[in-house]
């Protein structure tokens, strides 16, 4: 019987995750932003899971910031979260956004928005309602955001710079 583990990402497992969001996604967009908050500084939590030694998952948190009344909040944004399209279905995903969850508590941060399918991340407390009325470059119903303590209900959410060239790309 196999047995799946999560763990920290390492500079080791690069080309692995590379192969994982393009298996998962179809396209290398979602590797190439990886690549480039990496680079850029911008990881905030990055894990991986493994199944019989394989990397079949991956989730990467980033520095976001929410401006409002001329005062910047940290905060955290999901993307991406891919699991090797023969895995999907197994709960990896899920345990992947629960463990960086709970990283992402223990460091002290209080509020991370996703922009994906809301039934899927609905599970995991994110709502559509919390970021409404947020302002953002991708606002629209698939835009949803959770908060573990006191964060910011509105403001501006401004990006780390790779989401606009690597996606743009």
């Amino acid at each position: 019987m196999s047995m799946m583990s999560i763990r920290a990402a390492t500079p080791r497992d690069r080309e692995a995750i590379r192969l994982v969001e393009e298996h998962a996604f179809g396209q290398r967009a979602e590797a190439g932003l990886v690549d480039a908050l990496v680079a850029d500084g911008d990881a905030i939590v990055e894990l991986v899971a493994e199944e019989d030694g394989q990397v079949v998952g991956h989730i990467l948190f980033s520095r976001l910031y929410v401006q409002n009344g001329g005062k910047t909040f940290p905060a955290v944004a999901l993307a991406p979260l891919a699991v090797e399209p023969d895995f999907h279905g197994t709960g990896i995903g899920g345990a992947l956004v629960r463990e960086a969850h709970i990283r992402l508590k223990d460091a002290g941060e209080v509020l991370a928005v996703v922009l994906g399918d809301p039934a899927y991340y609905g599970r995991f407390g994110y709502n559509r309602e919390r970021a409404a009325k947020f302002e953002s470059d991708y606002q629209c119903d698939a835009l949803q955001a959770l908060a573990w303590g006191d964060a910011p209900e509105t403001g501006k959410l401004v990006y780390a710079s790779a989401f606009g060239t690597a996606l743009a790309a």
